[in-house]
């Protein structure tokens, strides 16, 4: 990884950068030995030595010796200006978007910037969670899940495929397979507290290039809920018209639990 890099997005500049960085490494020094330390000209080296002296990153100790502020405070000293400005950035933020209703749908790609989407909702999750997810997804997202339950999210599951049991709010989908040949993969569908949704397919052999989509939208996390709702009323429609079979004790729960969570 390079450090100088890490740097330059706290403010540092390249030669700065390579300049605390040798300092760190030898102290103290004195110009010529900086220069050659770091590969900054000598022409140079004074100048970024000025220009970290007035940062208080950098101090001349003895006449023309120089040592570097310790890392744990300059650790710090950017954390604490990091999060000073992450609070005025969340309150002058804040107000902007309060100025509009508009919720835009985003559209993600890549499966590990997808996951990491995924993770994200769940953990922030604070009431609800409906879920129509594969086995493979699922394996990705069940710690986060298991995490979100042990907080007291209620988790409403629609397994497209055979997983363990996680919660009594749970159904296999009764055609998981037909449904991935008429999508062309496999689905994945978030709903987090009626107020955030992350919906698409991971197409078969090219999930990294798949179109996902992540929303706020009122009107889209809300259908999209009901889609999934109404894929629990197809689980029961199959059970009783397609397998003729009587719903268990758990699955009249399920049934009703749904009907009426609104």
């Amino acid at each position: 990884m390079d450090i100088t890099a890490l740097l330059r997005d706290f403010a540092f500049s390249q030669y700065e950068s390579a300049c605390y960085l040798a300092l760190l490494n030898q102290h103290p020094a004195n110009g010529s030995q900086i220069s050659k330390l770091s590969g900054i000209a000598r022409s140079r080296i004074y100048d970024v030595l000025r220009g970290l002296g007035k940062k208080g990153v950098v101090f001349e100790v003895d006449k023309g010796q120089y040592v570097p502020l310790p890392f744990t405070e300059l650790k710090k000293r950017l954390r604490s200006q990091f999060e000073s400005n992450l609070s005025i950035l969340d309150e002058q933020l804040s107000q902007l978007a309060a100025e509009t209703s508009t919720e835009y749908l985003l559209t993600l790609k890549g499966y590990a910037a997808v996951m990491n989407k995924a993770r994200d909702i769940i953990t922030t999750a604070r009431r609800e969670l409906y879920l129509r997810i594969f086995p493979g997804t699922w394996q990705q997202l069940s710690p986060a899940l298991d995490q979100a339950m042990h907080r007291g999210v209620g988790v409403r599951f629609i397994a497209m495929g055979e997983v363990p049991r996680i919660t009594d709010i749970q159904v296999v989908h009764p055609d998981a397979d037909g449904l991935r040949e008429r999508i062309g993969g496999e689905s994945i569908d978030i709903i987090a507290d009626k107020a955030e949704a992350l919906v698409g397919v991971f197409e078969t052999g090219a999930p990294d290039q798949s179109p996902i989509i992540w929303t706020r939208n009122r009107s889209f996390v809300t259908t999209n809920r009901d889609s999934l709702q109404h894929d629990f009323y197809h689980y029961f429609l199959h059970r009783t018209y397609e397998e003729k079979s009587a719903l268990s004790d758990l699955e009249k729960k399920i049934y009703e639990f749904i009907k009426h969570d609104d």
